[in-house]
């Protein structure tokens, strides 16, 4: 059975007994979505997210390159690997570093 977390996403079709997964733990979502490409996944259920973002500097009329970089925690229901486009959800703060969890993987 699979817990209504709020948000237009697809529930896994797989179980999990991790307390700390939306959908079959204990873990509420709230505040912003984080929508970013999977840089690392060399933590134990942790994920590095990535998104490229355009600065623009109005003194010099030019755009920069900038990214942001978070840690999102990811449920053993969810399987993904470095490149994929995921959608993270803002949490309670799970670590000291991770306060996201990954709610869907994008095709």
């Amino acid at each position: 059975m699979t817990n209504n977390i709020g948000l237009k996403v697809e529930p896994p079709k797989k179980e999990c007994s991790d307390s700390h997964c939306p959908f079959h733990g204990k873990l509420a979502v709230r505040g912003k979505l984080f929508d970013g490409n999977v840089s690392s996944t060399k933590a134990k259920q942790t994920v590095t997210l990535q998104k490229a973002t355009h600065i623009y500097f109005s003194k010099f009329r030019r755009y920069a390159r900038g990214k942001s970089i978070i840690h999102a925690h990811l449920p053993e229901c969810i399987e993904v690997q470095e490149g994929d486009h995921v959608v993270a959800a803002e949490c309670r703060p799970i670590s000291k570093a991770v306060a996201y969890v990954v709610v869907e993987v994008k095709k």
